[in-house]
């Protein structure tokens, strides 16, 4: 993974992106996809972009910022038409630069084509050097393009045969929602690693990473698309296909530990009530004598609810987030690193002064951030700190489009629990079991990506396109 901008006191895996596709006619569909993406926009606040469709051109406004700085009233009222798709991106593949937000506009032989992907491709490399070495010219350096190159060499009268054949080269983590003049396409990949949902407004079908962005705009929420699953929505109305024998699922079990927004459901679970039920199990895998629970803001405060009520604690704010600190970005200097986690967090000098603390936090990846909200509470007048995490120890990367360290950053790859806790400086440390994880989630073991904590990938690195389909591409 390559090295890009952090947040001041980020110490935390960041997703990639979050997609969304709308097809309604009647209906101001820029609008729609706006307020989707703020839905949204906690999976990534790199940058954000709309591309929308009236049947016959397609148009787009991306930039640079959050949905609110790139997508003001009056770029999305410009755009026209009955179909969109949208998009929020953190790079985890390609810099963080203008050139790579999405959607990617492409336009080619047979039309246009405009690209929201979440994931990565493990096989993304090999496959764009093939394309090089075929003629194709790359303008971004994200592997999204690769599958509009596909399209455009594989050729094919029906659009929805040719986007087909081409992610079957893919190998990896993706959805992408695809809309041309006046199709809109999801796909999930074979093992479903990275969520993708159906809706329903008002009679016409929408796309979304997570079904929070239907409860934004009204939508319904139908299903979960399949592993394996293409959706085609077009004038005709719904129809699926499968590209690919569904794998096993694997869905990444971090959606529900910190990605995903506890409003969300997914694959027929709550997030909220799922993090609450790690807490459960955590409090019962580590319990420990103490006098208040409180959570890091936000993504723990769910466990962090699970410990106290599995404990007969009471729960207490004893860590504010400031919510409108934006998004500040590493100085070099360690001072000015140490001022920005007091910036985005501040304890509750009154609520934890003189009290035994349980805090609660959803992971620990190089240990940095964990460090200093111990001695945030220390400072405050806290008499001892004991860390719970609601997940197992971060012993390996991840190659599916998450932005993780490399191995040699994560604490828990090289260091016992015993170590890791005198690093950060509590007074104890816990973490969950994956038993106890899978357990607590509510589906099998053997429906979720967890290599981050066991190292079995679901998806290894594989070569990219076959021989013979490659030297076609060349003629």
């Amino acid at each position: 993974m390559p090295e890009g901008p952090m947040e001041v006191g980020c110490d935390k895996f960041k997703e990639e992106c979050g997609v969304f596709g709308i097809y309604a006619p009647g209906h101001n569909v820029a609008q729609i996809t706006h307020y989707a993406l703020y839905a949204l926009q906690h999976r990534g606040q790199e940058s954000a972009g709309i591309a929308v469709s009236n049947g016959n051109k397609v148009d787009i406004e991306k930039g640079m910022g959050l949905v609110s700085e790139v997508l003001n009233g009056k770029k999305t009222r410009r755009l026209k038409g009955h179909l969109a798709v949208g998009h929020v991106r953190y790079s985890t593949m390609g810099s963080s630069s203008l050139v790579n937000a999405q959607p990617l506009l492409i336009r080619y032989s047979r039309g246009s084509l405009a690209i929201s992907h979440n994931g990565n491709l493990v096989n993304g490399r090999e496959i764009r050097d093939q394309l090089e070495q075929a003629g194709s010219i790359f303008q971004t350096s994200t592997d999204s393009e690769i599958v509009a190159h596909l399209i455009a060499r594989l050729g094919g009268d029906i659009l929805e045969d040719t986007i087909s054949e081409a992610v079957t080269h893919l190998k990896g983590a993706f959805t992408f929602v695809i809309m041309t003049e006046d199709k809109l396409i999801g796909i999930r990949d074979p093992h479903g690693i990275r969520p993708l949902s159906l809706g329903l407004l008002d009679g016409c079908y929408v796309l979304a990473s997570e079904t929070c962005a239907f409860d934004t705009i009204g939508a319904e929420f139908i299903r979960d698309i399949d592993p394996g699953e293409m959706v085609i929505i077009d004038d005709k109305g719904l129809h699926t296909r499968k590209f690919s024998p569904a794998g096993q699922l694997a869905l990444c079990v971090f959606e529900f530990i910190y990605f995903a927004r506890p409003d969300s459901n997914i694959h027929g679970r709550n997030v909220h009530l799922a993090r609450r039920e790690l807490g459960k199990q955590l409090a019962r895998e580590c319990p420990v004598e103490a006098d208040i629970v409180t959570g890091v803001p936000d993504s723990s405060i769910s466990a962090a609810s699970g410990v106290a009520e599995e404990m007969g604690l009471p729960y207490e704010m004893g860590l504010i987030k400031n919510r409108y600190i934006g998004r500040t970005f590493i100085q070099p200097s360690q001072e000015i690193r140490d001022l920005g986690v007091k910036l985005k967090l501040n304890a509750v000098k009154k609520v934890v002064e003189g009290k035994r603390i349980i805090m609660v936090d959803d992971s620990i990846v190089r240990g940095t951030t964990s460090k200093q909200i111990v001695q945030m509470l220390r400072n405050a007048g806290a008499k001892e700190v004991h860390v719970r995490i609601s997940s197992p120890p971060v012993v390996s990367s991840c190659y599916y489009g998450i932005d993780t360290s490399s191995t040699k950053e994560l604490l828990g790859a090289y260091k016992s629990v015993e170590e890791i806790q005198k690093i950060i400086k509590a007074d104890s440390l816990g973490y969950l079991s994956i038993d106890g994880m899978v357990s607590s989630v509510g589906l099998t073991r053997d429906s979720f990506c967890k290599a981050c904590f066991d190292k079995q990938y679901v998806v290894k690195p594989t070569v990219g396109i076959k021989k013979e389909v490659f030297e076609s591409m060349k003629r």
